[in-house]
């Protein structure tokens, strides 16, 4: 049995169609006037003006033509792109795990919404894990760099349970873009990577490990500091990474608390007369507010500070810690500890993960375990 479909005219054959039978009529148009009227053949003032408005007019239909369709091509592109962009950098959710979430990126190429910096957060079972990279150059040059990167993290996060094999993972799906790259294109790549990868576990413990990266900054009520002022590692890419990545332990992030991680675009962003952004300040006068309103005060500040016009890209990632549990100290054990001291001035004794019903439990147990053996050997 033959089937047959009948041809459907397409939108976009019939958007061809036009575009290029249009120009076609108003240029048939022009040519029929000019060798059969009569009037456009007489080089009377009169007719040279009536011939001058048909052509102007010819003219005109044309240029409102071209530009229509340049337009519709545009928004096409435009539409293509912010899609891929959304995928690439995709927005994060407003709270994860306890924690509330707000993110945002500044291209310096005009009509790019994403660039060199990158960003994530994604809740595991080894707790809140987030990146904050900075791709060598800025821009559309950049963004290639900075997929293969956030992509190779998505899928680590889950797989790997320390944060030394995220890192060991990214570094080798960077490696593997540029050799890729320079296959491709025939030319050597010196591009790399500055990363930092954070850990906010369920306790509220901050692990991370910096290659390269600007340490964020910690809001508390008591101020704004660096989390750490330790020496980073190299950034991913010109140097092998060191064989111990155990990382660096940064103590816990208390309720309340804001971590506001960055990009050097922020703080190398200056004025008309030179001189830096100043973010510690700028931070300072949104200790107070939510992470979303963080990015924004931000933003709002550099852009005035720039004239508008940044010179480099910028993340900025602000979380902060809503979590309604109880958290320790800074200086006090970890949750999940628990000191107990033995009687008549007997040993303290430090439990990890047993709360008072699970110890006494293990209490009786043992009680137990003691009166059945001395039934079955009595003395």
């Amino acid at each position: 049995m033959m089937c047959v479909k009948a041809a459907v005219p397409r939108a976009g054959s019939l958007r061809r169609v036009l575009s290029t039978g249009l120009p076609t009529m108003w240029g048939a148009v022009a040519i029929t006037y000019k060798l059969t009227r009569p009037l456009a053949q007489q080089n009377a003032l009169g007719a040279r003006v009536v011939t001058t408005a048909v052509f102007f007019m010819v003219g005109t239909g044309l240029i409102v033509h071209a530009r229509r369709a340049l337009l519709r091509e545009l928004r096409q592109a435009r539409q293509v792109a912010s899609a891929a962009q959304r995928v690439l950098l995709r927005s994060l959710p407003p709270r994860i795990d306890g924690l509330t979430v707000a993110a945002a990126q500044m291209s310096a190429d005009r009509g790019a919404t994403i660039g060199g910096d990158l960003y994530e957060a994604v809740a595991t079972e080894h707790g809140v894990r987030v990146v904050m990279g900075d791709v060598r150059g800025h821009g559309l040059a950049a963004i290639g760099t900075a997929a293969a990167v956030l992509g190779s993290f998505r899928e680590a996060v889950h797989d790997e349970p320390e944060l030394g094999g995220v890192l060991r993972r990214l570094d080798r799906a960077l490696a593997r873009h540029l050799r890729e790259r320079a296959e491709r294109d025939g030319t050597a790549t010196e591009d790399f990577v500055t990363v930092l990868l954070l850990e906010i576990g369920a306790d509220g413990m901050l692990r991370s490990l910096n290659c390269g990266h600007p340490w964020p900054y910690r809001l508390s009520g008591s101020g704004v500091e660096p989390l750490s002022c330790a020496d980073p590692l190299p950034p991913l890419g010109p140097f092998p990474l060191p064989g111990d990545l155990s990382g660096l332990q940064c103590g816990p992030l208390l309720p309340g608390e804001t971590l506001v991680l960055h990009t050097d675009g922020a703080e190398d962003a200056r004025d008309a007369a030179g001189r830096f952004f100043p973010l510690p300040e700028v931070l300072q006068e949104a200790v107070e507010v939510p992470p979303r309103a963080v990015v924004g005060r931000v933003f709002t500040a550099l852009l005035d500070h720039t004239g508008g016009t940044p010179k480099d890209d910028v993340a900025l990632l602000a979380v902060r810690n809503d979590r309604q549990h109880p958290h320790p100290s800074r200086s006090g054990p970890r949750p999940g500890h628990r000191t107990v001291r033995g009687g008549a001035g007997g040993p303290a004794v430090l439990l990890r993960g047993i709360s008072v019903n699970r110890l006494e439990t293990l209490r009786n147990s043992a009680r137990t375990l003691r009166i059945r053996a001395l039934r079955s050997h009595p003395v």
